[in-house]
């Protein structure tokens, strides 16, 4: 299973209709660096726990109202949203073990 792109089109089903796991969303940029090497670590995780986890990627430079939402101030962004509510958020590039740790 690959990331879900979220827009805000799809946020409502995506995210808030998911009740069955938890949800990774990845805030990221094509410009940032740190995205850029966070983004094969994301791409693995999906992988690994398909239908354990919801793995999702949001653009922020064509996502803004969801950036917004979650009061994106630096990317990359990781976002994990449990029956619907924020559970745990990390900013910056993070290694895959800390990224998974926010899972838990």
């Amino acid at each position: 299973m690959s990331e879900i792109i979220i827009t805000k089109e799809n946020f409502e089903k995506e995210v808030l209709g998911c009740r069955d796991m938890p949800i990774l969303i990845d805030f990221w940029a094509s410009w940032c660096g740190p995205c850029m090497m966070l983004s094969p670590i994301i791409a693995e995780i999906a992988d690994e726990m398909q239908g354990r986890v919801k793995v999702c990627k949001v653009n922020v430079d064509e996502q803004p109202e969801l950036s917004a939402m979650f009061r994106v101030e630096s990317i990359p962004l990781l976002a994990v949203v449990k029956d619907g509510k924020i559970t745990a958020q990390s900013a910056g590039y993070r290694p895959k073990e800390k990224v998974l740790e926010l899972l838990r």
